[in-house]
């Protein structure tokens, strides 16, 4: 079993085998405070801090019989105890957790998380009813607004969906472009349809365009450098020319929205087609923009 899901069991273990959601999702962001190396990381939600990869691990520990789900509430139901086997860091941490808001109701654990990470509570949907006037500018404060128009670029490739999405609120990213040409992926949250979800959930529009991609086909003996050049090579000679509709309608995108981003799944720049694509675009008429990989 992942460590992380023995952590969540864990939680769940000290605080009487049972939490609703919203407790569930508090509790395990005020965990990872504690960690040096974060085991879930969280996005600002309609309820603030949340995890996707957490409620993905619950689902599939529902379909283990691990835990149950029903409604709001979430149990452990076997006999194993997971809390013994977290990092001993990770049991006191659990443990002074449950010492310092064991007996909070969850609309109080739920304000004191705006209060103390208000960047958390930016696109909650009760924090101004929960907080006064004074509080709830802090946290209209935490969100970042940029002036300036650009055009990124972003891969997922080593990130978390939750690391991903932040990033991109960060940059106040209002438009993501998926420019892959089959948008399936296999690390958690990088196909089309959830990715699509979870943008959208944290206030970034998504659109697909895969004409602008690479067919998978094209992409299986890449093992050095030299390989990805030639790639691009041909693909400024076919793909590019062939689409230079798209990347006008792209440039049309950033004017309206003024910051958007090209994703793609590589890390390096210089291994995916979006840099080619977003020099393309930058070279196009009434092209007046900063280009910016992040």
């Amino acid at each position: 079993m992942y460590y992380r899901r023995k952590l969540l069991l864990g939680l769940l273990q000290e605080f009487g085998n049972h939490l609703d959601k919203t407790r569930l999702q508090k509790l395990l962001f005020l965990l990872s405070r504690f960690q040096k190396k974060q085991d879930y990381y969280f996005v600002p939600y309609k309820y603030g801090c949340y995890s996707f990869q957490s409620m993905a691990d619950v689902n599939t520990l529902v379909k283990y019989n691990i835990i149950s789900l029903e409604d709001n509430e979430i149990r452990h139901i076997t006999e194993l105890d997971y809390l013994a086997q977290l990092k001993i860091t990770d049991r006191q941490a659990i443990k002074s957790l449950k010492q310092i808001y064991g007996l909070k109701t969850s609309r109080e654990l739920v304000k004191s998380t705006y209060l103390s990470h208000p960047y958390y509570a930016i696109n909650s949907t009760i924090a101004k009813n929960l907080l006064n006037e004074e509080q709830y500018a802090r946290v209209i404060a935490a969100r970042p607004v940029k002036q300036k128009s650009v055009l990124f670029t972003i891969g997922y490739e080593g990130r978390s969906l939750e690391e991903y999405l932040n990033k991109l609120i960060q940059n106040d990213v209002r438009l993501l472009c998926d420019v892959r040409n089959n948008a399936l992926s296999m690390k958690f949250g990088f196909s089309k349809g959830t990715l699509q979800k979870a943008c959208e959930s944290v206030g970034v529009k998504y659109m697909h365009l895969p004409e602008v991609g690479i067919k998978s086909q094209l992409r299986q003996e890449l093992n050095k450098q030299s390989d990805y050049d030639a790639l691009f090579e041909d693909y400024k000679n076919t793909v590019l020319i062939e689409s230079v509709d798209s990347q006008e309608k792209i440039l049309e995108l950033l004017h309206e929205n003024h910051r958007i981003a090209l994703t793609c799944f590589e890390a390096d720049i210089c291994q995916c087609h979006r840099k080619p694509l977003a020099e393309a675009i930058s070279k196009l008429k009434h092209w007046d923009y900063e280009l910016r990989h992040i």
